[in-house]
């Protein structure tokens, strides 16, 4: 026997875990400090299920249902697992105080993966004991129908906890990308924090309004990006290939990384325009219906992507 997969921290995504562990046939425990997350988390996770039913994306909700636990203690969560996914609060504090708590009662051989979304292991683990089987695996929200996953190495991680993770998530259906040494924000904020800093610079100099620039993304970037990266879109292109479009609009993309300088911190002024725009778009207690719809869109394209050949 293997074991089981314990998920520390049933919120939002801790909850995703759950369903990508359990839809995958693992035995699943779930720990949450907090007695009211613990106690809504199987409706949480039912209703998720269900919609997933209602996109064919999941065969029986009540079977994999069937297969999480909620526990009382940390002890029970994690005594006994072979892959932990600590899902807490993102706080260097809290992840350390977590960390040290897992770290005394893993399994020989546990892998610990944290869904930290850019704060590195190493901020968090460098006391914790079976440091060298702690890393970075962060999910998009929601994990079941985002698949990547970022695996992100500290310094002291066994490249056999790397590999072993690595093989896991890939086991469990999710789209693994290895980062190969610590970088603040890792790959995917990093490269969506690129996209934010230029829609808010071009918000704050009026070139267009935050619907017009959303749109931009939404009705043009996106529609290539939901199913390939930059490098591929623009090796498509051109003629040539890559080469071919560096070398004809490299200069180009050079003029506009100049034109950007000495970046500075969303400003209050700045952030409250756009939010002004925002919440007349849409109204602040309509945010989880909209987050809902969102969520039902993914599943649409999930259940589309999955009738497709590469």
């Amino acid at each position: 026997m293997k074991g089981h997969v314990a998920v520390i921290g049933a919120g939002l995504v801790g909850s995703g875990w759950a369903i990508v562990f359990a839809r995958a046939g693992e035995q699943v425990r779930v720990y949450d400090a907090n007695a009211v997350i613990r106690d809504d988390f199987l409706t949480l996770v039912s209703r998720q299920l269900l919609d997933l039913k209602s996109y064919d994306l999941v065969d029986d909700p009540s079977v994999i249902l069937a297969r999480i636990t909620v526990c009382v203690t940390l002890d029970d969560a994690v005594c006994g697992a072979y892959f932990v996914q600590e899902s807490v609060f993102e706080e260097v504090a809290v992840k350390t105080e977590i960390s040290i708590a897992i770290g005394q009662l893993l399994n020989d051989d546990a892998i610990v993966g944290s869904s930290t979304s850019g704060i590195p292991s190493s901020a968090f683990t460098s006391d914790v004991k079976n440091r060298e089987r702690f890393l970075v695996t962060h999910p998009v929200n929601p994990p079941y129908l985002v698949p990547i996953v970022e695996v992100v190495p500290a310094p002291w991680t066994t490249q056999d906890a790397v590999d072993r993770a690595f093989t896991f998530m890939e086991e469990v259906g999710q789209s693994p990308i290895l980062v190969r040494r610590e970088v603040e924000g890792f790959i995917l904020n990093r490269l969506q924090g690129a996209l934010l800093r230029e829609a808010w610079d071009l918000f704050a100099e009026g070139y267009a309004s935050a619907d017009d620039i959303d749109k931009t993304v939404s009705e043009g970037l996106g529609l290539r990006w939901s199913f390939m990266g930059p490098f591929e879109t623009i090796d498509l292109n051109a003629p040539g290939g890559v080469g071919d479009y560096a070398e004809r609009l490299g200069p180009l993309y050079h003029a506009i990384q100049k034109s950007r300088k000495n970046p500075q911190p969303w400003s209050a002024e700045l952030i409250s325009g756009v939010d002004e725009e925002r919440r007349s778009a849409l109204p602040l207690g309509k945010l989880p219906e909209r987050c809902n719809w969102r969520d039902q869109r993914l599943m649409a394209l999930a259940a589309h992507k999955a009738g497709q050949t590469s």
